[in-house]
């Protein structure tokens, strides 16, 4: 097998067993979110992404907390706004 394709795979397993993870680290939540290092460091001292820091110093993600903080701020299709707006019509 290629060295590339085993490492996709690899990399793709990875995913799957972060994804299955209740509480994350401050590297998997990166790599879960695909969010830079800099900026989940920004997001987090600024207090815009919830996270715990049980110690004062190690930081940790609820995985459901992040999704719910990535579909924040939800934006309808056009279908939804006409489904909406038809029965007011």
């Amino acid at each position: 097998m290629d060295n590339f394709l085993i490492l996709e795979r690899l990399d793709r397993l990875e995913r799957l067993l972060i994804a299955n993870k209740e509480v994350l680290t401050f590297e998997e939540t990166c790599d879960y979110t695909d969010i830079s290092r800099s900026y989940l460091y920004k997001l987090t001292a600024a207090g815009n992404i919830p996270h715990s820091k049980p110690n004062g110093k190690l930081i940790f993600f609820e995985r459901k907390k992040i999704v719910r903080w990535l579909l924040q701020n939800e934006r309808k299709s056009i279908g939804e706004i006409e489904t909406i707006a038809d029965p007011v019509r």
